[in-house]
């Protein structure tokens, strides 16, 4: 059955913005677990609406791309500083954490880039809620403050060999503040740009939240590559690499800027219409007894999305100059060319999860990994760089099927009264207790072995969890987001 209505313009756009639509054709019989009885397009919302009916939101894409925009921005702030830290750990532990072994610096810095992920939880739990109870907009302008702040704040520090046990101490007082803050990041932005994206699009416009992460991180690595090039040894340790962190403060600002300029999500301020004056605080214990089946999933999905993700992009980098003794600039370079290769196929990847489901592709991801991360290392172990190049870019093209899929399948997870405060809490739970700590738990695997194979057993795990967490979740492809009303473009 289908019922034909004008459209409205939708509460959150201003007068100016609103156009008529014509006619829309919408299904009227929903699933129960999309919380929709009945979706129809019906007259503006000064309309009395029944108890079961919805107004569709019509979104403005001049709006939605500014908002992709605003979003991504933020991610790529943050793994900025990630490629950076990740590219420059060598010298960051001859800087910070002065010693005779090499692998006792390595591991003391990828400790303090751990130890950033205990506090995100904590962040979770207080920027989640927060963006549940007064929006996603201005939670996610204070996360960029602070992110700006913690990454900048780093360039500032004296060294060890200037103030002593004090470096590495605001060192890792420093990343706790870029921990706590990107505790409400990621879920926030990934909220953000669901609930704004259209139904039927929401994996491609989802996808370029990543986009910026691996704009972000070549960003970073790329400036570390070229200072490795330009400058000595000795430059780069004495002054060099405080560089790349102070380039932060700009960046934060300009974030800052454009996510000050957006409206509130149109999900959100139906919420808010919703309950008129009278919204209440979600309790933390509804957010996450009340959601106990979705946090599961959600810490699986997250977790083979994570560890595959830092073991490429942040652990591989001193794997092959530390590990295998690999040239530090061939090694740096072909990272560099595997997260290009996986910018210009991640929208293509999102539109993929449009057409065919979120499900079909992620599984695709977690079966490549189970079979092909050993191949894809022994190319790697090979040395040639023809080898490396090949194995980093399977491992790489694997890790667009998590990419391209989970900014928008994460979300679905959740309604939008709990959406920022659950999926904060899941997301950084599985980060912190698997993702982030990758680096460190596989070099410590490696030295407690000797066996150089283990990124592939680790990653090979993680997609036993991940495959074993699609097999339970819902197909969200095309559909409204649990909890909200359908949403379509004008």
């Amino acid at each position: 059955m289908v019922d034909f209505r004008p459209a409205p313009c939708g509460p959150f756009r201003s007068a100016r913005r609103c156009r008529r639509v014509g006619r829309v054709p919408v299904p009227v019989e929903r699933q129960a677990s999309e919380a929709l009885s009945v979706a129809t397009v019906t007259a503006p919302r000064s309309v009395s609406l029944t108890k079961n009916r919805r107004a569709p939101t019509v979104t403005d894409p001049a709006l939605v791309r500014r908002a992709v925009k605003a979003a991504a921005l933020g991610n790529a702030m943050e793994w900025f500083d990630f490629g950076v830290y990740s590219y420059i750990a060598v010298t960051l532990g001859k800087v910070f954490f002065p010693s005779g072994n090499p692998t006792a610096q390595l591991l003391s810095t990828f400790g303090a880039f751990a130890a950033a992920f205990l506090v995100r939880p904590l962040g979770g739990m207080v920027f989640g809620p927060l963006g549940d109870r007064v929006g996603r907009q201005k939670v996610l302008a204070v996360t960029m403050i602070m992110m700006a702040v913690g990454t900048f704040a780093i360039g500032l520090i004296p060294s060890y060999g200037t103030i002593g046990v004090g470096a590495p101490i605001l060192l890792l007082a420093a990343r706790l503040v870029q921990g706590f803050s990107t505790g409400g990041e990621y879920a926030g932005a990934s909220t953000f740009i669901a609930e704004y994206a259209p139904d039927k699009r929401r994996g491609f416009l989802g996808s370029w939240l990543e986009f910026g992460t691996l704009a972000g991180y070549i960003g970073g690595a790329g400036l570390v590559t070229l200072m490795t090039a330009l400058l000595s040894s000795d430059d780069l340790t004495s002054w060099g690499w405080r560089i790349p962190f102070l380039v932060a403060g700009p960046m934060g600002i300009i974030g800052l800027y454009l996510r000050m300029r957006l409206e509130e999500t149109p999900a959100f301020a139906a919420e808010v219409d919703k309950a008129e004056s009278e919204r209440p605080k979600v309790p933390l214990r509804e957010m996450v007894a009340g959601q106990w089946k979705a946090l599961l999933l959600c810490v699986g999905l997250v977790l083979v999305f994570n560890v595959t993700d830092y073991m490429l992009l942040s652990y591989m980098p001193s794997y092959l100059t530390s590990v295998l003794k690999y040239d530090e600039t061939h090694g740096l370079l072909v990272v560099l060319a595997v997260m290009a290769l996986m910018m210009i196929v991640q929208p293509f990847a999102g539109a993929l999860t449009d057409r065919v489901g979120r499900r079909p592709v992620i599984a695709a991801g977690c079966v490549g990994f189970l079979f092909l991360s050993v191949p894809a290392l022994l190319l790697i172990r090979q040395g040639s760089l023809a080898a490396v190049g090949l194995g980093m870019a399977a491992l790489g093209l694997l890790l667009v099927c998590f990419t391209a899929a989970m900014p928008a399948a994460l979300p679905a997870l959740f309604p939008t009264r709990v959406r920022y405060g659950s999926l904060s809490i899941g997301f950084n739970v599985s980060v912190s207790l698997f993702g982030g700590t990758t680096p460190l738990v596989v070099t410590a695997l490696i030295g407690a072995t000797g066996n150089m194979m283990m990124p592939a057993y680790y990653m090979m795990a993680a997609s036993l969890i991940g495959g074993a967490a699609v097999w339970f979740m819902a197909e969200s492809a095309g559909r409204p987001l649990p909890g909200s009303a359908p949403s379509v473009e004008s």
